[in-house]
């Protein structure tokens, strides 16, 4: 484990050659995981099996493991020894991570109806073309659904056994049950807001900045270090200052998904272009762009109400990429973004962490901030 400190995460940091990369070592643990309950999951029977390998593949299929990855920086940077007994189990209930958010991206493909996730079929569009291949009874899309819902409530159950049975021991484990309860909460509570801010069709930014925070900012970043400083027994100072520098890098991470769920590659994104739009998201930079639509420009003011949340043609949805722009909501984003980037490395820079998770926490706040996907 001792490698690991200098291990690379995606475009996180560089490996070694003898060094494998921080991800390879959270896909492992999440395989091991896997394969530990396999015998329980045959013993159910008829296609359990088979749906929960799809789960599987779902979950080992790609991403950047930002979850995990910020978890185990943040108990290096509280003092954590890569070398020392209970790093295992810490990876291990890092990557436990990454089932929460199998169960989030699973769900949230249901609830925004999305066909695509990372270049594949949603969940719940793989089991209702299944149901279609095979000629079953009912409808394919309920099925569909149903299953997925299910696989997804499967992958956060998991979760809790896989911190459960990660190897921590009990003080570390008592140190972090209250983070980890408060982040389930958090990232239902964020989706709620969401489709509550949907159908409500609340349009200020302020509702749509609370969306970002415990949808996207509070279980990606913030509560991935808090847990990471509370399985190392870090110091209030410190978990206070991990807790401020992820929620402003957790907003800039959702504010650059935002321009790219409007103005995304689908070859790089895995998604289709301007689905945000299609789908009715309140997001920042649509709220955005409408106040200044009110307060400027009453006819695009009209265009963006009228095509929120419709099935929108390309040239529909180009011609809103255009609007938006001319409004300055991309750029305002930009802005929000830089600023909440500098504001996090400061109070990064200012904190006790050690130098090195310092200068890793730093390249990885780039990275997030920065991405194309």
């Amino acid at each position: 484990m001792e490698a690991v400190l200098s291990a690379g995460a995606g475009e996180f940091a560089r490996p070694t050659q003898s060094t494998p990369p921080l991800t390879d070592l959270v896909e492992a643990s999440l395989r091991e995981f896997f394969a530990s309950r396999a015998e329980l999951v045959r013993s159910v029977g008829g296609g359990y099996a088979d749906a929960v390998a799809a789960l599987e593949s779902f979950v080992l299929r790609g991403g950047k493991r930002v979850r995990p990855v910020f978890a185990w920086t943040g108990w290096l940077g509280a003092g954590g020894d890569p070398a020392g007994d209970q790093a295992s189990a810490v990876l291990r209930a890092a990557s436990a991570l990454e089932l929460v958010q199998a169960c989030a991206l699973v769900h949230d493909d249901i609830i925004d109806a999305s066909t695509t996730r990372r270049g594949f079929p949603t969940v719940h569009v793989e089991f209702a073309d299944q149901h279609s291949a095979q000629q079953w009874s009912g409808g394919a899309a309920e099925f569909g659904r149903a299953a997925a819902i299910l696989l997804g409530d499967l992958a956060l159950a998991w979760a809790d056994d896989m911190v459960r049975e990660s190897g921590l021991d009990h003080a570390a484990l008592t140190r972090i049950s209250p983070v980890w309860s408060a982040m389930r909460t958090e990232v239902l509570g964020g989706q709620f807001l969401d489709i509550s801010n949907e159908v409500r069709a609340d349009e200020s930014v302020e509702s749509a900045l609370r969306v970002d925070r415990f949808k996207t900012a509070a279980y990606t970043i913030e509560r991935p270090l808090h847990l990471g400083a509370a399985m190392a027994g870090a110091d209030d100072a410190l978990v206070a200052a991990y807790r401020d520098f992820g929620h402003d890098i957790g907003i800039a991470f959702q504010l650059r998904d935002d321009l790219l769920g409007v103005f995304g590659d689908p070859e790089v994104t895995g998604k289709p272009s301007g689905d945000d739009l299609r789908d009715g998201k309140r997001t920042v930079l649509f709220a955005v762009a409408l106040q200044q639509a009110d307060r400027t420009d009453p006819t695009a003011a009209a265009l963006l109400r009228e095509s929120i949340g419709t099935e929108l043609s390309e040239p529909e949805i180009e011609r809103l990429r255009t609007v938006i722009t001319d409004l300055g909501a991309v750029d305002d984003a930009e802005k929000r973004i830089a600023d909440l980037t500098e504001r996090a490395l400061t109070t990064l820079d200012g904190s006790d962490a050690t130098d090195e998770s310092k200068r890793l926490l730093r390249d990885m706040a780039v990275a997030v901030t920065r991405r194309d996907a």
